[in-house]
């Protein structure tokens, strides 16, 4: 659970955004978001294989750039 203390003279402005970057760190809105919808342990498997590919096709889109360079 995060939580942040406000200080005597911190603005809330401040505070939000301290609180905002405490959640973003610890992947609080990731969690929400896996656990709103449940996929079937086929489709979980489909969707990470989907995104190694991802990966993979950036890293060697990346690894081109690279060598065109050099």
């Amino acid at each position: 659970m995060v939580t942040v203390i406000v200080g005597p003279h911190e603005s809330v402005d401040g505070a939000l955004k301290r609180f905002k970057r405490k959640v973003q760190e610890e992947d609080i809105m990731k969690e929400i978001k896996k656990h709103s919808v449940y996929m079937k342990p086929g489709e979980r498997r489909r969707a990470k294989e989907a995104l190694a590919r991802k990966r993979l096709r950036r890293r060697l889109r990346r690894m081109k750039q690279l060598s065109k360079r050099a």
